[in-house]
């Protein structure tokens, strides 16, 4: 799974058949990082990634993703060519040390 913040949509109007009626997203993964003080926080890190989504993830929000073929067994479709898909909404994360 991947912790990630959505950062952008995708529109494409020429596309592979078996995605049509998909909803793509651009997502940057997140990482905790560390404070001086302790406290702990999201940071960006890596490449973002364009993750199909199918449960309504907004501009801004943080998500969970599937990758690889995780991601294929999300849509119950083996055959669609996608690396990743958000399978979750985060509403609030709490992190102790």
């Amino acid at each position: 799974m991947i912790l990630a913040r959505v950062i952008g949509n995708v529109w494409s109007t020429r596309k592979d058949e078996s995605l049509r009626g998909l909803k793509f997203l651009v997502v940057q993964p997140l990482t905790l990082s560390y404070d001086a003080d302790g406290s702990v926080r999201l940071t960006e890190f890596g490449n973002s990634l364009i993750a199909a989504d199918q449960i309504g993830a907004g501009e801004s929000e943080i998500v969970m993703v599937a990758s690889g073929s995780s991601a294929r067994q999300g849509l119950a479709k083996n055959n669609i060519p996608i690396d990743a898909i958000i399978v979750g909404i985060i509403d609030r994360e709490t992190f102790e040390m």
